[in-house]
């Protein structure tokens, strides 16, 4: 029995263990800096190998130069392009992460947005996860909805929409089931209300949204460097926090661009901490760290 060496948390044989050649990591860098505006730099090398061996060895093939050669000179890319994103991207999230974005949403995002809806009416908010991950951050935008409504007695209604490049986290988000150990930011009154426990032995260390919550947030694919984005552009709120990082800056730019080209005016597109100052360029009123106003029809 051959030597086993343990690769990025998997046991691989000597066989399987290959090294991502230069030029296979430059095509492949660039592919998904095109694609999805992601730097990957050569220090990202040793994940990229780790991360694309799983599928390798799903599909059968002898090595990483194998599965490379299918990509780029056998006409692979066209059904595999979207495995390869899933691979490679990131996807750090958090319930509740930078947590003061979500009091200044209800404490004061959701009243501007009120005091500009006509009397009498039930309004609707709409308020979008422009990069959704598993979920996390779109469920807890409804969990901070769901309590004002019934904190608060708001005649409210409100739909939030998750969207990523990545099919894998789209179809973690649409399942909504969590690890328990990540539910800890969670204010313990919304976990009484709005998480299930796995009731099984081997569900037990879950935990799952529960169905009236799941149902105010829909999920889907959506490639921030599509020159347009198929949603509708009464949007009351905006959150792209912590990918702006990633992209060149001219990117930068041209993302934020076409997203605020979503927001109704008046309306809120939030930034992460990190990325307060790619805000301060635009047209914008900034309200807090990372928290940007539209101008008002009248403003």
């Amino acid at each position: 029995m051959g030597e086993v060496l343990r690769i990025d948390d998997d046991c691989v044989s000597p066989a399987e263990f290959n090294r991502l050649r230069e030029a296979d990591f430059n095509r492949i860098a660039a592919l998904i800096g095109s694609r999805t505006g992601i730097k990957l730099p050569p220090a990202k090398r040793l994940m990229v190998e780790g991360r694309l061996r799983r599928r390798v060895r799903s599909l059968g093939f002898a090595d990483l130069t194998d599965y490379c050669r299918f990509l780029f000179e056998e006409n692979g890319l066209n059904d595999e392009l979207v495995h390869v994103i899933d691979a490679v991207t990131t996807n750090k999230t958090d319930f509740f992460r930078e947590e003061g974005h979500f009091t200044v949403l209800a404490n004061k995002l959701v009243p501007s947005l009120l005091s500009l809806r006509r009397a009498g009416s039930t309004p609707k908010l709409k308020l979008w996860s422009a990069a959704s991950s598993n979920g996390a951050e779109a469920y807890t935008i409804a969990m901070v909805l769901a309590d004002l409504v019934a904190s608060r007695n708001i005649n409210l209604q409100f739909v939030v929409l998750g969207t990523d490049i990545s099919t894998r986290m789209l179809a973690a988000g649409e399942k909504a089931v969590y690890p328990a150990e990540m539910i800890g930011p969670v204010p313990a009154g919304m976990k009484q209300r709005y998480l299930m426990h796995g009731r099984s032995q081997s569900r037990q260390s879950e935990v799952r949204i529960v169905p009236e919550l799941r149902r105010h947030v829909r999920f889907r694919r959506l490639n921030l460097m599509d020159e347009s984005y198929p949603v509708e552009r009464d949007v009351d709120v905006i959150f792209l926090r912590n990918v702006l990082i990633y992209f060149e800056k001219e990117t930068q730019e041209v993302v934020v661009s076409r997203l605020m080209g979503h927001l109704r005016p008046g309306g809120f597109l939030v930034l992460g901490h990190s990325e307060s100052m790619i805000g301060t360029s635009l047209s914008l009123t900034q309200w807090a760290p990372g928290v940007f106003q539209k101008p008002t029809a009248n403003g």
